[in-house]
């Protein structure tokens, strides 16, 4: 059995190198993935703790991620995996007292945000664009979501492809097919961009990371919307256009 780290981050990092020996197509998400992408760059009013370490995998590969966790020293939740393990999975590391949250080819809170053909993106994470639509597709947006959404516009610029920088292309196509998910984004961008006077950051700073909040919301705007999203705007929010926290089980770091 792995020896499991005391530190989470380090732990994240031990998972990902481990499953990347393996060819096992596990990325970090949450907290700690934003962490690791921050690198040395994070600035100490986003630093905070991390309880769990929050992972996606493909499709497919569910008995294999089991394997995984297990043999690096995790305890599965073996009813709630029995249960949903097409969809989810959950460990425990019962030293540390952390959880290991593990969506299965798509992931799903407030809104489902699809993974299977993004995993190859990058070796540990997924793709920035998605750790920012994980971040904003929360209904109810907190000071934990704001800032780690704001990591990753100070450390990243808004461009058209995956190198190195937020994929404004991929989160405008999935906001143009569905029209929760843009309410629900459109409207945490605006939010970010409202609390960043709060934060103590050098004037520089936050210009930057306005310019690029600004530039993505533009890039959503003008995407054409398809027709499902013209049809579901036509009631707009008469009707629920997110799904709660408890109808998905748990809350990702």
């Amino acid at each position: 059995m792995s020896q499991i780290q005391t530190d989470v981050v380090s732990e994240g990092g031990r998972l990902a190198a481990r499953a990347a020996e393996q060819d096992l197509p596990l990325r970090l998400l949450g907290g700690v993935a934003i962490r690791l992408q921050a690198r040395d760059k994070l600035p100490a009013i986003f630093v905070r703790d991390y309880g769990d370490i929050d992972w996606v995998t493909a499709r497919g590969t569910t008995r294999a991620t089991q394997g995984f966790f297990e043999d690096s020293g995790y305890t599965p939740q073996v009813r709630f995996n029995a249960l949903n393990g097409k969809e989810r999975l959950m460990f425990y590391d019962d030293i540390n007292h952390r959880r290991i949250d593990v969506f299965v080819g798509t992931f799903r809170m407030s809104h489902e945000i699809p993974m299977d053909d993004r995993l190859q993106v990058s070796p540990v994470t997924i793709p920035l664009a998605e750790l920012v639509m994980t971040k904003l597709q929360v209904a109810e947006l907190n000071e934990k979501d704001v800032k780690d959404a704001l990591t990753l516009f100070h450390g990243y610029p808004v461009g058209e492809g995956d190198d190195s920088a937020i994929n404004r292309v991929r989160i405008a196509s999935l906001c143009a097919s569905d029209w929760g998910l843009w309410r629900t984004l459109t409207t945490n961008l605006d939010t970010c961009l409202r609390r960043l006077d709060g934060y103590d950051l050098p004037v520089e700073d936050k210009a930057r990371m306005a310019e690029r909040l600004e530039q993505l919301a533009d890039a959503i705007e003008r995407e054409p919307k398809s027709r499902k999203w013209r049809l579901r705007a036509r009631i707009g929010e008469r009707k629920r256009w997110y799904e709660l926290p408890e109808e998905v089980t748990g809350d990702p770091e």
